[in-house]
């Protein structure tokens, strides 16, 4: 029965089934969609704007959530492991770069843009917020609503194991960022950050 389950020809057959079931709902699908998985996908806002490029790979479950005028663009190429979820709100837009990868347990919430460039590189437990709660003291946090910044990450950027990033943050083409780092602030290109908050130690070579 598991050499059943794990044949690539089975998952071949189902990807091309679940790809029709996401053509059906509006979603743009690109040729040589592979999925291991189930999708989950939640749209409050247009299915149109969700849109999935060529050679798109999923190697377990993806959550896909879209409210008012978000959009999620995945470019060519792009792999995604297990359990990554993708949620674009207002007018923010979610667009992952070609020949990216994705890695498990990765939250990306929008509202703002979440842009990621090409040949990026995310390991487990990626935390990106493009909002965060208002908070001040006269209020019940839950009765403010967010703020909303956009973050960008540049071409061949590395982020480490359990990194969150920050809204309105930019990180520089080719930066690597160390396991477990909390980035606030931009990041210099080529530079290697650690830390809580984040702060260059060195540069790539």
């Amino acid at each position: 029965m598991l050499s059943i389950i794990t044949n690539k020809k089975i998952w071949v057959l189902y990807s091309y089934i679940i790809k029709l079931i996401l053509k059906l709902y509006g979603i743009d699908v690109g040729k040589r969609f592979y999925i291991e998985g189930t999708p989950q996908i939640k749209i409050k806002g247009k299915a149109s704007n969700i849109s999935l490029g060529n050679n798109i790979s999923i190697f377990g479950s993806i959550d896909l959530r879209n409210r008012e005028n978000g959009k999620i663009i995945i470019e060519d190429n792009v792999k995604l492991d297990n359990n990554v979820r993708l949620v674009a709100a207002r007018d923010g837009m979610i667009k992952i770069g070609q020949d990216s990868s994705i890695g498990p347990h990765t939250i990306i919430n929008g509202g703002g843009n979440v842009i990621i460039g090409k040949k990026v590189i995310f390991s487990k437990n990626i935390s990106i917020n493009a909002n965060e709660h208002n908070f001040k003291k006269s209020n019940n946090i839950s009765d403010q609503g967010f703020v909303y910044k956009d973050i960008v990450i540049k071409d061949d950027v590395f982020l480490g194991a359990n990194v969150s990033i920050n809204k309105g943050v930019v990180l520089g083409e080719g930066s690597v960022i160390g396991a477990n780092a909390v980035v606030t602030k931009d990041t210099e290109p080529y530079s290697i950050n650690v830390g809580i908050p984040s702060k260059k130690i060195s540069e790539r070579l």
